[in-house]
């Protein structure tokens, strides 16, 4: 009799095993296989949450098909104490193995909302945006000016929100003077800038701050990402330039930021102004001059006078030879390496075409038949 019972439980000991066995085969299989999300999601984790809290989360929004299996695969991991605040990009069919390791694996947000203040070379501006899952792109929810009167309340709600980001973009062609003005009126900095940096020294691009970061030290990465920028085009720059130092290409490179706003035009730009000072030319740009008068500070609002084309200042470059004194905005990556290895062109000449970008010749004779179509293109538009 007892010999049954023990070969009774034996079995069923076994058997226990066996569907144990079973279960946890399965639940590892569910936790590595894909998901059930159809779409992407934006998860929140709010500060102080723990995976009890997102597994059920996750089971309400359908990216998982246990919150159970969840947890456990979070603890079987050793990630469960892992659990980062923020607000989380889940791509569909993630499996739950892929969501643990995206809310424990620390970094930025990668969804939720940002606030981008763009430095523009004509204005400023503050966006609101969101990232919607399913297209992974930005929503504009909100947009401002800095000095506006009426701050939308999306802005107010969201900039205390723990885990919205912040960037700095700034535009390429902005000068030193627009750059630190704008950060001056960005009251989410802390701290004071007391010099206007060099011009041409701020290198144009998007930077992530933090709430409360000091003017001074968004303008340091400024400063060490332009001089990162420009010793790596200068150590790859190519033969023969008219220029013998970094701090000339960069003047270079400023004229050529101002003068297109088309990438496939900006080697072919800088090939006529190197092309030019290798036949002892003047750059004739306007540009220059323009920045001569307003010195940065914002822009002419008008066209130049013909007094101001004959005036003698460092600036006038149909009027001295050369380079300007100095940069006259900040140059993008682009244009730097433009100015480094501009094409090889026979182009001395350039204008208008009319499309927003330009025409280019080599002879006086061809320049002026493209001035006089440019002049035609003008006075069409002025009777439209």
């Amino acid at each position: 009799m007892w010999r049954n019972i023990a070969s009774t439980s034996l079995s069923l000991f076994v058997l226990a095993l066996i569907v144990l066995g079973g279960l946890i085969a399965w639940g590892q299989r569910q936790y590595v296989e894909p998901g059930p999300l159809e779409v992407a999601i934006c998860l929140r984790v709010e500060p102080g949450a723990n995976f009890a809290r997102v597994s059920d989360n996750l089971a309400e929004e359908g990216a998982v098909s246990s919150a159970a299996i969840f947890r456990m695969g979070a603890d079987y991991s050793g990630k469960a104490q892992a659990l980062k605040a923020g607000s989380f990009l889940v791509p569909e069919n993630a499996s739950m193995a892929e969501i643990v390791d995206i809310v424990t694996r620390g970094g930025a947000s990668s969804c939720g909302t940002e606030i981008v203040y763009r430095i523009g070379v004509l204005a400023s501006a503050v966006q609101v945006r969101e990232l919607d899952p399913a297209t992974e792109r930005f929503v504009t929810r909100a947009e401002f000016t800095p000095d506006a009167e009426e701050i939308p309340a999306d802005y107010l709600r969201l900039r205390e929100q723990a885990d919205t980001r912040f960037r700095i973009a700034v535009a390429e062609g902005a000068t030193s003077w627009q750059v630190v003005e704008a950060l001056k009126a960005a009251e989410f900095l802390a701290g004071s800038v007391d010099d206007v940096p060099p011009e041409g020294l701020l290198a144009p691009d998007s930077y992530e701050v933090r709430p409360g970061e000091d003017r001074a030290e968004v303008i340091a990465r400024m400063q060490s990402a332009q001089e990162v920028r420009l010793a790596d085009a200068w150590a790859n720059r190519a033969d023969g330039l008219p220029y013998g130092t970094p701090e000339e290409a960069l003047i270079m490179a400023s004229i050529v930021e101002k003068e297109t706003g088309l990438a496939d035009e900006r080697r072919t730009v800088a090939s006529v102004f190197v092309n030019r000072l290798r036949a002892g030319m003047r750059l004739q740009t306007d540009p220059t001059v323009i920045y001569g008068i307003t010195r940065g500070q914002g822009a002419l609002g008008r066209g130049l006078r013909q007094s101001e084309l004959r005036s003698e200042t460092p600036y006038n470059t149909y009027v001295v030879d050369g380079l300007p004194p100095t940069p006259i905005a900040n140059p993008g990556l682009a244009s730097i390496e433009a100015a480094l290895d501009p094409a090889d062109t026979d182009f001395i000449f350039f204008v208008a075409d009319g499309t927003g970008g330009h025409a280019f010749a080599e002879t006086l004779a061809e320049h002026n038949r493209n001035v006089a179509r440019w002049r035609e293109i003008e006075a069409e538009r002025a009777r439209e």
